[in-house]
């Protein structure tokens, strides 16, 4: 029985390969490595000289290096609130926030993922590039695999243009009105190992333009990630933060809201993810604290900042149809450019629903549609994008004066 079980569940992380973020993550690194490998046969022999052998194991090295990384960030996972979680002390529950789906309490620093339908722990961002969450577990083989990917990528460009050009260059004749380039065998080489012709040039080219897009785009992520860890938070919680000024600013209270997870120090932030055991400091549930700071200050300011919403959503009410496709056609040129460039889901609309709207951009809103009547405990919530032009304001504009029932939330 317990081998059965342990065989479904490494059949069900398996599947999490089979999902367009790692097949085109994979497809990059496996072009890139195999295209470097060759290309570095051509250009700089391995067997011939120490340089070249020591070119040749490092780019090998880099291979290894980010696979590992890559795959203990989406097989480790980031560490999932055990189901049906509460604290120790029951007087705690008010601090924190209940999750219907988990049927247990959110622990400090977790939230929902609705796309692994758990709460996670230390929750950074779900990431469609490895198919899984980044948080408390997996945050550092993912940062690692955020730097180790655009140094090899630098490796790998810098052998494909040196490729480029050596092949190129015994290849170039100039004439009196002329330049003619012979794709042929090299005039000045014996024939080479491996042969280089228009396609293997046409290729590495392409190669070239991965690892460059790769070094630019992962590189951006890298240093994201590095500015949060270096001040001990997540993406979502300097989120947070950003929201509990623009609340106090709002209301011209005289709070101060001061982040309990900064430990004051780079270094000492900075070991929290990264240690010499490989693992994270904590367990995912409590954390070191800043001198002076509650164990629930974060989780008090999301209940007000759950509640300022409720006060500051708008209810709407739809005037035209929503499919709930994520590039819409029929909906004008402004909504289709605009769309939400996130994995949230849109929501299908009727004429007569009732939408009440959370936040918004310029042309789409985001809100949870509400139902006439009582809906039993375990109904499941309906929310996402919808077209602004879509619905039309009610008079009743306020979310203040909603009932209890409709104001429930997660």
């Amino acid at each position: 029985m317990l081998d059965s079980f342990i065989s479904f569940e490494t059949l069900r992380e398996l599947k999490r390969l089979f999902h367009w973020g790692p097949i085109i993550a994979l497809g990059v690194i496996i072009i890139c490595s195999i295209m470097a490998v060759l290309d570095s046969i051509l250009w700089y022999w391995p067997l011939d000289t120490p340089g070249g052998s020591l070119n040749f194991l490092t780019l090998i090295n880099w291979t290894v290096m980010i696979l590992y990384n890559y795959f203990n960030a989406m097989f480790i996972g980031p560490g999932l609130v055990p189901r049906g979680w509460k604290p120790e002390r029951t007087q705690d529950c008010a601090y924190l926030q209940y999750c219907k789906v988990c049927e247990g309490y959110k622990a400090p620093r977790s939230h929902h993922c609705r796309k692994c339908n758990r709460c996670v722990m230390k929750m950074d961002h779900h990431c469609p590039w490895i198919n899984n969450c980044c948080g408390h577990r997996n945050h550092s083989s993912f940062t690692l695999f955020l730097i180790l990917a655009p140094l090899g990528c630098i490796h790998a460009a810098y052998i494909f243009t040196m490729t480029m050009y050596t092949q190129l260059y015994n290849r170039i004749s100039f004439g009196w009105n002329s330049v003619k380039i012979d794709m042929g065998v090299s005039r000045h080489d014996p024939a080479p190992i491996v042969p280089f012709g228009i396609s293997a040039f046409a290729v590495t080219l392409f190669a070239l333009g991965l690892a460059l897009g790769t070094t630019i785009a992962v590189g951006m992520l890298f240093f994201m990630q590095m500015k949060v860890i270096l001040r001990n938070k997540t993406s979502i919680e300097s989120w947070i933060e950003e929201k509990a000024k623009d609340r106090i600013q709002y209301y011209q209270t005289d709070e101060t809201f001061i982040f309990p997870y900064d430990l004051g120090s780079r270094w000492k932030n900075f070991r929290q993810v990264f240690t010499w055991a490989g693992s994270p400091e904590g367990d995912g549930i409590e954390w070191k604290l800043r001198e002076g700071c509650h164990p629930f200050t974060l989780t008090i300011e999301q209940l007000k900042q759950k509640a300022d919403k409720r006060v500051r959503s708008v209810r709407y009410r739809a005037v035209e149809e929503f499919s709930g496709a994520c590039c819409p056609l029929t909906k004008g040129v402004r909504t289709l450019f605009s769309t939400p460039c996130t994995e949230e889901p849109r929501m299908k609309l009727h004429k007569g629903d009732l939408v009440l709207a959370t936040r918004g951009l310029k042309h789409w809103l985001y809100g949870d549609k509400l139902f006439e009547g009582e809906l039993p405990e375990d109904a499941i919530r309906v929310r996402g994008w919808f077209p602004r032009r879509c619905v039309v304001k009610c008079v009743s504009d306020s979310g203040s004066d909603q009932s209890d029932d409709e104001k429930k939330t997660r």
